[in-house]
This record gives C-alpha cells, structure tokens and sequence, in this order.
C-alpha cells in the first residue's frame, strides 16, 4: 500500500467507513493497546534510522515536582518507554516546596541543553504553582505535549508543529478504524485546553464539521445523538448513556474513573465517561476503558519527541549553513 492510500479492506477492497445506521449493532472495538504498540515499534525503527543519519539521540526529559504517587507513575513509564524504543531518558525531580523560579530555572537549563530534545513537565504541580504558566516556558521547539502558546496559534492557523498528545492520539485511533471524518458530523464533549480545544481543532483539519459541547450546552443529549463520531473527554463518570448516541456512530471514550469492583462491575473499578455497555450495542466502534485512550498517550508522547529532535536536527544543520562564510 503506498503513502496516502486509504486503508483497504480485506472483504470488500475498500475502505469501510463508519456511516449512522438504523439498526442495532454490537460495536467493534478499537484497540488502544495495539495501535500503540505498532506507533511505538515505528518509532523504535525511526529512531536507529536517525541515530544512524545524524549520530544523535533523541532525548526525553521529565521535569516532576513533589511526590504525587500518580504523577510519579505517569512519569516512569514515560521514562520506561523512551528507553524501548532507543531514546535518551532525563529525569529531573524537585521538592514540593520548590518555588516557581526553581522550576522555571530548571526548565531554561532543559531549554539550553542539546542533548535534550522533548521537556516535559509533569501536571499536576503542587499549591502555589502555576502549572499553564510553567509549562509555558518550555521552548515551543521542545514543547512535546504541544500546549505552549505557539504550538496552539500554529495548530490553529493549520501551521506544522508538535500537537497535544492525547487529540493526536485519537486522531490515529480513529484512522485505525476507518471512520471517515471528511464532512462528517462530529461532537467533541468537553473543551479543556488538553483534550476538547485541541480535538476540535484536529477533527476540523481532517474536515469534520464539529460542535463542541460543555457545561453550558443545552440539550447536551440531542446535540451528541446528532454525532457521527463523538468523542467524550467529559469527566464524569458513565456521563454519556446509549439514548446520546446515534446508531453507527464511532464513540471514543477519554475518561478514566476509578470505582469500586462492584460499582464498576469489572475487577479492575476502571470506567470511562461512556456507559460501554450500553453504548456497545448503538455504536459501530467504541475505545475500551482501560486500553483505548491511554495507551495512546505515551505512544503519541515518543513520536513527538522524535519529530523535535528532527525539527531541531534541520534546524541546527540551517543555522550552521547560514554561518559558514562566504568564499
């Protein structure tokens, strides 16, 4: 298959995009996990390839301030997988009392330093903190989660640069799955500087024409049953119920809650924003809570880093042509 090609598939020989539906249907799962681990195995192969052109190595450094269990987690397995797939891991830690101006210090020493091609700070951060401000101060050259003030005016001008983790993620998601977004209707539930701008700004690129809901929304259930493809970054728990999705429409589930076994009714507690029960049995393709979303995040967060080292790689070679003197 070469580049640009649509997907083919193996019954037909053409891509099967998803379409409403009247009837009732159980939804094919789109496996988070493995979209991830092929994302993951591309960029193992994508950096030799780099490592070999350019005798750099690409390099993650995350920046944890305080010990919140969670956060710590999040950022070992950051570290964990940049060293799968070939690339150099820097883990910076302060204190919880540290103060704004050690944080950002330690963010301009990440900024100046060449080995170092994606800065990352891990959120949240402690009281008194201001994690938006911070983050800000990450060159938007090494701005791997792709939220400082420039990445956003260039992802919303259409521009290249290094997009959020997470939307770029469900963008691959939904491109595994076949689902046509050009001209179709989709709702982005939710509208955090993280998931729901970003995800709209995304899904317009691709064509879509997009209604972005919040709390404010009237009508929250008829707007959604209007969507070919929703996706849910809402933050409550089982929020998004089988009578707020169209029959056929491709459902992708953000949330991540924890509850008991029981109240869950699964082993793990885990759930998302969707009912995936009910909602199973409307949509023609929904993302599991726990191994859809999340597993994308991290994969998204490599190919990032890469794209950086790249980025300054070309950068780096430019400037070095524009200072070479004239003979």
């Amino acid at each position: 298959m070469s580049a640009g090609e649509p997907p083919v598939s193996r019954r037909s020989g053409q891509a099967p995009p998803h379409r409403i539906a009247s009837e009732r249907m159980s939804a094919e799962l789109i496996d988070g996990r493995a979209v991830a681990a092929r994302v993951r195995g591309e960029v193992a192969v994508a950096v030799e390839e780099f490592v070999a052109a350019t005798g750099r190595t690409p390099g993650l450094a995350t920046v944890l301030v305080g010990e919140d269990p969670a956060s710590a987690i999040y950022v070992a397995n950051k570290q964990k997988a940049c060293l799968e797939v070939g690339m150099a891991a820097f883990d910076r830690r302060l204190p919880a009392s540290a103060t704004a101006e050690e944080v950002a210090d330690e963010l301009h020493a990440l900024n100046a330093d060449e080995t170092v091609s994606g800065v990352l700070l891990q959120l949240p951060l402690p009281d008194g903190l201001d994690g938006p401000e911070l983050s800000s101060l990450v060159t938007p050259e090494k701005d791997v989660d792709g939220l400082t003030p420039v990445n956003v005016g260039l992802l919303s001008l259409g521009r290249p640069g290094l997009r959020p983790c997470t939307p770029v993620g469900i963008m691959e998601l939904l491109r595994e799955a076949h689902v046509e977004l050009e001209g179709a209707q989709a709702v982005v539930v939710g509208r955090s500087n993280l998931i729901g701008k970003p995800m709209t700004q995304l899904l317009l690129e691709a064509n879509a024409t997009v209604t972005t809901c919040h709390s404010r929304t009237r009508d929250l259930q008829a707007v959604c049953a209007r969507a070919e493809v929703l996706v849910v970054a809402a933050g409550r728990a089982r929020m998004i119920g089988a009578g707020f999705v169209a029959p056929g429409a491709a459902v992708i589930d953000v949330g991540m809650h924890r509850l008991t076994p029981e109240e869950a009714g699964n082993k793990s507690g885990l759930v998302g924003d969707v009912d995936f029960a009910a909602v199973s049995e409307v949509a023609s393709a929904i993302t599991p809570v726990p191994g859809g979303v999340g597993p994308m995040t991290v994969a998204m967060l490599l190919r990032n880093t890469l794209e950086a080292a790249r980025m300054q790689h070309a950068h780096s070679g430019a400037s070095r042509r524009a200072a070479a003197p004239v003979r």
